[in-house]
């Protein structure tokens, strides 16, 4: 299991950076375009805005994958040992609670909606439901990293091993 979540890891951290990396060339090309040409790109400009809700997206299911999200853990860093990993095991279930309800459920319906609409971009002609699959695509990312981060401490716990004893996440 974790050469998958290794293998997902480095091709999700290379998909996101090829992503950014084409992003930041079509808004430098655009405020090229746009200031010293004087005429503004709109393929550029669209682009940018779906680059941005891609890399966003997967982004965030990535730092997912590297427990660097964002956290509100008072409780928590509190928390020792068995009573921790219940905890963490239960926000994790909540974490791939909301990615299936609101990413894949909610995002599916959404991009299989907009393609049957039809519904094309302006400036790229691309069909707008292809675009919104970065949110099933991510939410799904997510709650695989839910699951393997809940086995891991189920496992700790089956095994009569406290997971902690007052250190706080690796």
């Amino acid at each position: 299991m974790n050469k998958l979540v290794t293998y997902i890891n480095r091709g999700l951290a290379g998909f996101t950076v090829s992503l950014s990396t084409f992003l930041v060339f079509c808004v430098i090309w655009q405020v090229i375009s746009r200031y010293v040409i004087g005429k503004p790109s709109t393929v550029t400009d669209e682009l940018a805005r779906y680059l941005f809700m891609w890399v966003a997206l997967i982004g965030a299911a990535y730092t997912t994958g590297q427990k660097r999200h964002l956290a509100i853990d008072l409780l928590t860093m509190k928390l020792t040992g068995t009573r921790k990993a219940i905890n963490e095991i239960v926000i994790q279930l909540a974490i791939a609670l909301f990615a299936f309800v609101v990413l894949v459920y909610g995002g599916t319906k959404l991009a299989l909606k907009t393609l049957a609409l039809g519904q094309v971009t302006p400036a790229l002609g691309l069909e707008m439901g292809y675009i919104y699959f970065c949110l099933p695509i991510s939410g799904a990312l997510m709650i695989f990293y839910s699951i393997v981060f809940a086995i891991e401490r189920i496992k700790q716990l089956a095994s009569g091993s406290a997971p902690y004893a007052d250190s706080q996440l690796d």
